[in-house]
């Protein structure tokens, strides 16, 4: 049995070309799991949902069909993936009139297996039955290959599409067949070399890396395809694994991360696993040679490096490292990455990690460090980056590439491939700087695995669709649905970005009231699975009845999804207008009443309901507010411009304007006429 259990990350593609993955071993966890996080941090029309694979029984000569996979909406989730029919995931594919063509890849079937396990997948393979987990992202290498069947063009020549498998398709099979990481590994290792892999682009994205994580082990795979051959009918696969430690943790930000391999490690107990064609291509090219009697450095020989920009992954390490293990005190700054090795490739923690742990790096922005993209005049120190307006922050340099309120969501510039390198629609070439927490993350989820839980509790898929920012499921690019999670966060991550600073503070409350929700929840899960197990009964049903505590996840599902929608219109009630309207209750839009005295001001001892904060004192400084219009002229200056009298010279006297006006001495000045002290004929004639 599956468990499935969604993450509130409030504000928790084209293609996923830009994730970030942590994993951690089961002695750096604060419970004993091994965990792996992904973030789908795709654009355009990326797929978001999380689809349910049952298991199946096979038939005996069944082949398993491998599908292409557009890496856009929607991906092939129909009846040929399972013996159970799943009709329910069809109607999906048709949203918005959008239709893709659905393909087995010619001669690319691998005999079926008599069993498959049961498991979620959203782009990829996420979390099966036996607690299986899988994080992936994309990478650059140095070789690039084309699906099977189609012919791409890359730099004037026609390259041939030979490969079977994609990372999709690889993490399925593991996801399918496996329980274990390490047997995981050397089987879709051994599938990409027998038929090819290809990713998701020739060179940048072209190749793959997956963390793989069982109750036991968790593992960093690396895989980019083979050099090209003429006159083969297949092509095939360079690829590498290590075991991360016990009580260590991993992450890989787009680029690889494994560095020396043992080449002596045992397949069945060492730390690494690799194919052979990892030492035949570099001998064969004189990047490496066993008479050196240096190690073979992966990412060195097989890395593009950064694509993108400098810093596009190394930023996120250092991020990661930063927040886990600050006392490493690894460098924000390097050189360059493939040679220079500025990162370890695991680390242990400071602190044993938590669920709670992981989402939190998944919304880092590094706010309160020179690298913050809400600008240093927004920068605090905050371990949970929160913290006080930018207006309470006294002494601090200001810069604003996140403007006014400080949002560190920034939309690229215009895509149009005919302008330079990086250029927007005024031909600017540059780049915003790649943090972890993103805007245009379609979900993002952590798999944990529990070994000392049964299978049918211990293993939890945390899952958040849109960016973790905003997230506390399912949901699709091509119609807002009001029924869906995705749309819920995918609102609210973008009505933020009208007063961030302010309205952020409001959804990490939230995030953080939901996620002890959710903690409790588990709590109480695991104690009725574990009672269950212990008399021998099946803790939990596929039926899902009313008394199984696997039906409390999808209610509670049901609840976040409309407490989130409930958040959206606190925001839009509190902060309406630019106006800050205080409310006696969470998340509803009643306030006290406002009593006004005759004069128009508010009585005193009243409560002030609404307040205006208005911007940021410096900020206004800065976009040139103090040289707008000035005020108009007075009467004084009037006067001497004219060279005769205007308004009688009368002043308004020093004091509140009510004293003034009891006093009767006023001074209206509509054109030239004017009124002051005495009456209205000697004021008209005072003043023409």
């Amino acid at each position: 049995m599956l468990t499935a259990k969604l993450l509130p990350l409030l504000a928790l593609a084209g293609r996923a070309a830009a994730c970030t993955t942590v994993a951690v071993g089961k002695a750096a966890t604060v419970d004993g799991s091994v965990m792996c996080s992904h973030t789908n941090d795709g654009e355009g029309m990326s797929d978001p949902r999380m689809i349910r694979i049952p298991a199946s029984e096979w038939p005996t000569g069944t082949m398993r069909k491998v599908f292409f996979n557009p890496e856009d909406y929607p991906r092939y989730v129909g009846t040929d993936r399972a013996t159970t029919a799943v009709p329910e995931y069809l109607p999906q594919n048709q949203i918005g009139g959008y239709m893709a063509p659905f393909e087995p890849m010619p001669g690319c079937e691998i005999p079926q297996v008599p069993h498959t396990y049961q498991y979620y997948e959203d782009a990829y393979g996420a979390h099966n039955e036996k607690q299986l987990g899988i994080a992936e992202s994309t990478c650059s290498g140095i070789f690039g290959a084309a699906p099977r069947g189609q012919n791409v063009t890359a730099d004037g020549k026609i390259v041939v599409g030979k490969a079977c498998w994609s990372i999709d398709s690889l993490s399925q099979i593991a996801m399918e067949r496996h329980s274990r990481a390490r047997d995981a590994i050397r089987d879709i290792g051994r599938l990409a070399e027998q038929t090819g892999f290809y990713g998701a682009g020739l060179f940048e994205g072209g190749a793959e890396s997956l963390l793989i994580t069982d109750v036991d082990e968790a593992w960093i795979f690396h895989i980019l395809p083979s050099e090209p051959a003429d006159g083969e009918e297949y092509s095939s696969a360079i690829w590498a694994a290590q075991r991360i430690p016990d009580d260590s943790y991993a992450a890989v930000t787009n680029a690889f991360i494994i560095r020396d391999i043992d080449r002596d490690s045992d397949p069945d107990t060492g730390d690494f696993l690799f194919s052979e064609s990892v030492f035949t291509t570099a001998r064969r090219h004189r990047w490496w040679s066993e008479e050196s009697g240096e190690p073979l450095d992966f990412t060195a020989t097989f890395s593009d490096g950064e694509y993108a920009n400098k810093y596009y992954s190394g930023r996120r390490l250092w991020g990661v490292f930063n927040y886990f293990s600050p006392s490493l005190n690894v460098p924000a700054e390097y050189l360059e990455y493939r040679y220079s090795k500025p990162y370890p490739v695991t680390a242990k923690p400071d602190a044993l990690i938590s669920v709670a742990d992981i989402a939190a790096v998944n919304r880092l922005y590094y706010i309160g460090t020179n690298y913050s993209q809400a600008g240093s005049g927004y920068n605090a120190e905050m371990p949970d980056e929160g913290g006080a307006p930018p207006s309470l922050r006294a002494g601090v340099e200001l810069g604003y590439p996140g403007g006014p309120w400080g949002s560190p969501d920034h939309v690229a510039g215009n895509n149009n491939t005919a302008m330079p390198s990086g250029a927007n629609q005024y031909g600017i070439a540059g780049n915003w700087e790649r943090t972890i927490g993103l805007y245009r993350t379609s979900e993002s989820y952590i798999s944990q695995s529990r070994k000392n839980l049964p299978d049918e509790c211990g293993g939890v898929l945390w899952y958040g669709p849109y960016s973790a920012t905003y997230t506390v499921t399912n949901g699709t690019h091509m119609q807002l649905d009001k029924d869906t999670m995705f749309w819920a966060n995918r609102y609210v991550g973008n009505y933020v970005q009208l007063k961030w600073w302010a309205m952020i503070e409001d959804v990490r409350a939230f995030q953080n009231e939901q996620m002890q929700h959710h903690l409790a929840l588990q709590a109480r899960v695991d104690t009725a699975c574990q009672a269950a197990h212990a008399g021998g009964r099946r803790p939990l049903f596929s039926s899902m009845p009313s008394d199984d505590p696997l039906h409390a996840y999808y209610t509670n599902a049901e609840r976040v999804t409309r407490e989130t929608w409930n958040l959206a219109d606190h925001l839009m009630f509190k902060y309406a207008d630019g106006q800050l309207h205080p409310t006696d209750t969470r998340f509803g839009t009643l306030t006290p009443p406002r009593a006004y005295g005759s004069f128009g001001d508010t009585v005193p001892g009243s409560v002030s309901v609404i307040d205006k904060p208005g911007y940021d004192g410096a900020w206004l400084e800065t976009v040139g507010f103090p040289e707008g219009p000035p005020p108009p002229p007075n009467c004084t200056e009037l006067a001497q411009r004219y060279n005769r009298p205007i308004c009688g010279h009368v002043a308004p006297p020093n004091g509140p304007f009510r004293e003034w006006l009891q006093l009767k001495e006023f001074a209206v000045v509509t054109g030239l006429a004017c009124a002051y002290k005495g009456d209205a004929a000697a004021a008209t004639n005072n003043c023409h």
